[in-house]
């Protein structure tokens, strides 16, 4: 593809060779001359100087300089769409695998495709142009929507709606038992799951992540909202629309995230916590069960607390060696008088 055409697909516009051959995207650092790389922070600004990419994707403010640019408003973004234009989601053909097992009263919509040696149980409902990858487990009345994707090895329980366009990657496993049991006699007895897990359109789950069935009710996963590998969503969550979850985080039964929070990696939140509309929670922070993180607010550290005051106790427990060894000189002093006293007497 040509940097004129690249630049006229994305919206944007060029400058430089227009005519110049690009096949591929790559690293600013180590893109060569027929690749394309994007400048998105300060520190890319300056690597961008000697970088041997043959176009480079700019902010609308970039200085003037002679090489190829396409300028762009968000260019993280163009370069987004430039990569899955050299790189399209490859399509998967049509049609039911001869080894794919089809329950009862299943319907499979128009251009989906169902892989090798998968299971779709009873009464099962597979949208239009949908893909459910090798070895994949659909339960029965389960609900797949329009466009949403499968990949290998995926387990989805009974009772299971997801919209379209959904993406689940290999491992993940969506409805299975919340973690609920009761004490009687001494011995911890199940509680019965019984409800159901719901995920809107355009969510994005991680490998290996896990969202637990309702014990009563529903476990929602908003709209858009994207986890990362090894996410963990307990019974009875709501996880509103547009939230981003970084891996390795755990999510304890009912609690309740609103929409545009962002959560970083391997953050724990206890039970009926609430993470209001975009609040930032710093990776590794601990959520106590039922506390309230406000909206917008960022919190770091365990027990989670505002960011400044978090940095504020890091900086005090970086001068307690000091405290110490002043505490020990007074100490000694004070020794010294008192026998200086003492001998004064």
């Amino acid at each position: 593809m040509r940097v004129r055409e690249l630049a006229e697909w994305l919206g944007a516009t060029f400058e430089g060779d227009g005519e110049k051959e690009l096949t591929d995207v790559g690293p600013l650092e180590t893109a060569g001359s027929s690749e394309v790389a994007f400048v998105g922070s300060r520190k890319a600004a300056e690597i961008a100087r000697s970088s041997a990419a043959g176009c480079l994707i700019v902010p609308p403010e970039w200085p003037e300089e002679y090489r190829t640019l396409i300028r762009a408003p968000e260019p993280r973004t163009a370069f987004a769409r430039a990569v899955s234009r050299f790189h399209p989601t490859t399509e998967l053909a049509p049609g039911i695998h001869p080894t794919a097992v089809i329950g009862k009263d299943v319907t499979v919509g128009a251009l989906s495709f169902i892989g090798p040696h998968a299971v779709v149980s009873d009464g099962a409902r597979i949208g239009v142009s949908a893909g459910i990858g090798a070895g994949c487990f659909v339960g029965k009345r389960v609900m797949i929507g329009d466009g949403s994707r499968l990949s290998p090895n995926v387990t989805i329980y009974d009772n299971v709606d997801i919209g379209r366009s959904v993406i689940i990657h290999s491992g993940a496993v969506i409805g299975a038992d919340g973690f609920g049991f009761v004490e009687i006699g001494g011995r911890w007895e199940k509680f019965p799951q019984v409800g159901r897990v719901e995920i809107g359109d355009f969510v994005e789950i991680g490998a290996n992540s896990c969202v637990d069935r309702a014990a009563l009710g529903v476990t929602s996963i908003g709209e858009g909202t994207k986890l990362d590998n090894m996410v963990h969503v307990a019974h009875n969550c709501r996880i509103g629309r547009h939230v981003v979850v970084a891996a390795q985080t755990g999510f304890s039964g009912g609690v309740t995230v609103e929409d545009y929070a962002v959560i970083g990696g391997q953050v724990g939140i206890g039970d009926k916590a609430r993470i209001e509309t975009r609040a930032v929670l710093g990776s590794g922070c601990g959520v106590l069960t039922s506390k309230i993180v406000r909206s917008g607010q960022t919190v770091w550290g365990t027990p989670a607390r505002p960011l400044r005051e978090h940095l504020e106790q890091l900086a005090n427990l970086a001068r307690l060696p000091d405290l110490r060894r002043e505490v020990a000189e007074l100490r000694r002093r004070i020794a010294a008088l008192e026998r200086q006293q003492a001998g004064l007497e």
